[in-house]
């Protein structure tokens, strides 16, 4: 899933992206699409997890005065996945990924318009 994903977005990221990660030795596997966009599939030994990095918008409409909100400032999302975690849920993660990435304001050529 994550090499097919790679394939289609190989002419919509930077040079050298998206990289597809197996590391499963060291107990990692996942998609990079650039440097602050990636999804990883981690294990502590016991439990398994996805964790999302991405970087947010450079506008916020529930952004307030009362808020600061730094532009283009990145975050880590970490969930614990269950035991028998199904296809669906995989698809729904990589497809939160490219939605993230999709959505911030990119050059033309990179984004489907």
């Amino acid at each position: 899933m994550l090499e097919l994903v790679a394939a289609e977005y190989a002419d919509r990221v930077p040079a050298n992206y998206p990289k597809v990660v197996d590391d499963t030795d060291r107990g990692t596997f996942g998609l990079l699409l650039d440097p602050s966009h990636a999804l990883h599939f981690v294990s502590d030994g016991e439990n398994v997890y996805a964790e999302m990095t991405a970087r947010s918008s450079r506008t916020d409409a529930r952004a307030s005065a009362g808020r600061e909100k730094y532009a283009g400032m990145p975050f880590n999302d970490r969930r614990l996945l269950s035991v028998d975690v199904s296809d669906q849920e995989l698809r729904n993660l990589v497809g939160e990924l490219l939605s993230r990435w999709n959505m911030l304001p990119r050059i033309i050529h990179i984004t489907d318009t």
